[in-house]
Order: structure tokens, then C-alpha cells, then sequence
């Protein structure tokens, strides 16, 4: 981690490779704030406006990936890839590029031709229920028709 700050050339501060540890340490895809949770374990002190800014620093960098949304959410993971997120809890797994291909290198030549662009880089997002929402609202898809006949039964 150390190296990776220093052939940038950016000064290695605690609170910048504690950030870069934890981000890449994790393969949960932390908003901002859950960073900030995470480094406070190991320097309390840390403000969360320091996390802010190493972290914008990092993604200019291209230690980290930022995840646009309502909550930006953070990837240690550079590689090329993909995410599917959970429309239920919101978690955000990795798919790996080479899953995709080759048809997304296919689509960016398509969109390359009809809109006249060349394509720099591009990202393909999923989204669905993971395993775990899907359970829950089995259960409680059962519970609800269990409710509706012992109310039919009264």
C-alpha cells in the first residue's frame, strides 16, 4: 500500500494508507461514511472530512474506484469489472470483466458507431434481489398468505 502512494508521489500520511487499507481490504464497496467508521477503529481521531478528501485523492490517483449513486460507494478492486446490486439491501458484489466479454466489447463498438463516440472505457451495471432478500421476502410472501387465511377462516 505504502508503494502504491509513493510512486504516485503522495505523501504517506497514516490517515491515507489507513484509508487505502480499509478500501481495499474490503470487498463491501463502502460509502464514505462506512470508511470513516472503519479508520476510526485504528485512528480515532480522524475526521471525516480527512476520509473525504484522501479519498477523492485516491480515485483521482486510481487507487480506488467511486461508485456514483446517492451514496458514492467505494472500490479497492482497479481491475476491470462489473457490479450486480441488490435492489433489496443494496449490496454491490463484483463480476469480473471477462464474465462479459466478449460482449461488451461487441456493444462498445456499436455504441461507438452509432453515436459517433470513441469509447474510452465503459461499465455495465446488474441489478436484482441476492439470495439473502430473496429468502426474506419468500418468507414473508408465506407469512402474508398465512395471515390471509387464518383472517378467511374467522
Amino acid at each position: 500500500m505504502a508503494d502504491a502512494l509513493r510512486n504516485r508521489g503522495l505523501r504517506l500520511t497514516g490517515p491515507r494508507r489507513v484509508v487505502l487499507e480499509v478500501v481495499r481490504g474490503t470487498d463491501s464497496h463502502p460509502t464514505a461514511e462506512r470508511v470513516h467508521q472503519m479508520v476510526r477503529r485504528r485512528l480515532p481521531r480522524v475526521s471525516l472530512g480527512t476520509v473525504y478528501r484522501n479519498l477523492r485523492l485516491l480515485v483521482s490517483e486510481g487507487l480506488v474506484k467511486e461508485l456514483p449513486g446517492p451514496h458514492a460507494r467505494f472500490d479497492g478492486n482497479v481491475s476491470e469489472h462489473h457490479h450486480v446490486t441488490c435492489l433489496g439491501c443494496g449490496r454491490i458484489v463484483d463480476i469480473a470483466g471477462t464474465l462479459t466479454e466478449p460482449h461488451s466489447r461487441a456493444l462498445c463498438g456499436r455504441v461507438a458507431a452509432e453515436a459517433g463516440f470513441s469509447v474510452s472505457h465503459h461499465r455495465i451495471e446488474f441489478y436484482g434481489r441476492c439470495p439473502e432478500c430473496r429468502r426474506r421476502r419468500r418468507r414473508r410472501a408465506g407469512s402474508n398468505r398465512m395471515g390471509a387465511r387464518r383472517g378467511a377462516a374467522r
